[in-house]
């Protein structure tokens, strides 16, 4: 599978990206021509190699020769449902300014349609956006992985005044994705730059095995005490056919002073909370004391709830967090008809065959108790008609 990784190690910006696809291979000819077919007026476009930190990068730069207009949503959609792009990158740029359009909107308290867009509805933003959708879709990179993102602090001057790094759109773009901040006292991931990563990335993540054919790199406009330079792979990654990947968060704490018989409630109610697993791992603590570690895998959005769980039903006095992602094998429930009633079956598949076949342990244990029959007897029967109809 053809897989770009995007190492946002200075953050993003739109034309950072445009710099950094164009430094891996792409032809400028074709980033000319797309923006062409945009129907704008009153801008140029230019790329040339330049050096951060001993680095070499490509810099992409739109220049406006006039004043362009503040534009909102319906404006922007317009020009590109009329330009040339193909379908497929019209309905990813008209996506990309959705996402903007709806952070901003909630930041400002407005609908979307209300929206003036300032430095977002310019030119360089309308060209930044759709050239990166048509190069991706050019390239035909079918599957697009980041970093964590770098917002770096400070301060920005936008048309609001001075705002806070990462500016409040920024932030409600990247809601739900790891970021970090250094001591760079800059703007490094733009609302732009987010919401390009935001709408095409699958993970956020340390680099995957990849076979690497090409890099490049695009280069920001600013001289930093870092490269100011977004680095992209582009490469191979094998392609597990109904292997699913997403980012949890795993948590976990240590204790050894606390009563044995409440795991079993606490169990129960983070899974309530939205734990996605929860374990129990036996451990040798401080002066050989025996202990635990509590460790429970769930989505960043619950996060806080497990959190608060663990802190109230616990004896601990503090969490280790850990963003990570997974590989979750596809899955599909279908129900059988067993001597001692029905039972959902879970099946999970890869590249088209099935790979485990899981009856669901809480029917089956009812019927068992129902029927006065060993659990093992359900559970083989409820395993071996699912068997019969996959």
């Amino acid at each position: 599978m053809k897989t770009a990784y995007f190492d946002c190690f200075a953050g993003i910006s739109g034309d950072m990206v445009i710099g950094a696809l164009i430094d891996a291979g792409l032809n400028f000819a074709f980033i000319e021509k797309t923006a062409e077919g945009l129907g704008l007026s009153g801008f140029k476009i230019s790329t040339e190699k330049i050096l951060k930190n001993g680095i070499s990068g490509t810099s992409f730069k739109v220049h406006a020769s006039e004043e362009q207009p503040h534009r909102r949503l319906s404006d922007i959609t317009d020009i590109i449902m009329r330009s040339g792009l193909h379908e497929s990158v019209k309905d990813h740029s008209i996506r990309i300014f959705n996402k903007i359009a709806e952070a901003e909107a909630r930041i400002h308290v407005k609908s979307i349609e209300e929206i003036h867009f300032h430095e977002i509805g310019a030119v360089d933003s309308i060209i930044d956006i759709c050239c990166a959708a048509a190069v991706i879709h050019e390239m035909k990179i079918q599957k697009i992985v980041s970093s964590p993102l770098n917002t770096g602090r400070g301060f920005v001057k936008t048309a609001h005044g001075q705002l806070p790094v990462p500016a409040p759109a920024t932030a409600e773009i990247l809601k739900g994705i790891p970021l970090y901040s250094t001591d760079t006292n800059a703007e490094l991931t733009t609302p732009t730059g987010a919401a390009i990563i935001a709408h095409y990335a699958k993970s956020y993540t340390s680099m995957p095995e990849i076979t690497i054919n090409s890099i490049g790199y695009g280069a920001g406009s600013r001289n930093l005490d870092i490269p100011n330079l977004l680095r992209v792979y582009i490469g191979e990654t094998a392609a597990l056919e109904g292997v699913l990947s997403d980012e949890v968060m795993e948590i976990e704490t240590s204790i050894d002073d606390m009563n044995p018989e409440f795991y079993s409630y606490l169990f129960n109610i983070l899974f309530d909370d939205g734990a996605l697993d929860v374990a129990l791992i036996p451990v040798f603590m401080k002066k050989n004391r025996p202990g635990h570690i509590l460790k429970v895998i769930t989505h960043p959005e619950k996060s806080e709830s497990v959190i608060s769980r663990i802190f109230t039903e616990t004896s601990t006095s503090g969490v280790r967090i850990t963003n990570t992602s997974r590989r979750i094998l596809a899955r599909k429930t279908v129900q059988v008809e067993t001597p001692y009633g029905r039972v959902n079956v879970k099946i999970h598949e890869m590249n088209g065959e099935t790979v485990t076949i899981s009856p669901e342990y809480e029917e089956c244990r009812i019927l068992a108790a129902e029927n006065d029959v060993p659990l093992k007897k359900v559970y083989n029967s409820a395993f071996q008609e699912a068997n019969k109809i996959i």
